[in-house]
């Protein structure tokens, strides 16, 4: 994938290859030690229920970075 500046996708909306609306990106996490991002944070649309990812302590989807499969309008997640 491309490089891409963390500051373009704040707010991007997020989407599952099912086209599904998640929500829009709240944050990236990273593994201090090794640099490695993690999770996208997603604020969820108020209509998510549904989501195999596991929450953080707001409610907010944690996406496994690996998960992500293209960034252009959107952010697109393997489902």
């Amino acid at each position: 994938m491309a490089e891409i500046l963390a500051e373009n996708l704040s707010g991007k909306a997020v989407m599952g290859t099912d086209g599904a609306e998640l929500g829009m990106l709240y944050n990236i996490t990273m593994d201090i030690d090794s640099g490695r991002l993690v999770n996208l944070v997603v604020e969820p649309d108020e209509h998510v229920t549904d989501v195999e990812f596991d929450y953080d302590d707001q409610g907010r989807i944690l996406v496994p970075v690996n998960r992500v499969q293209a960034v252009k309008d959107h952010m697109i997640i393997d489902r």
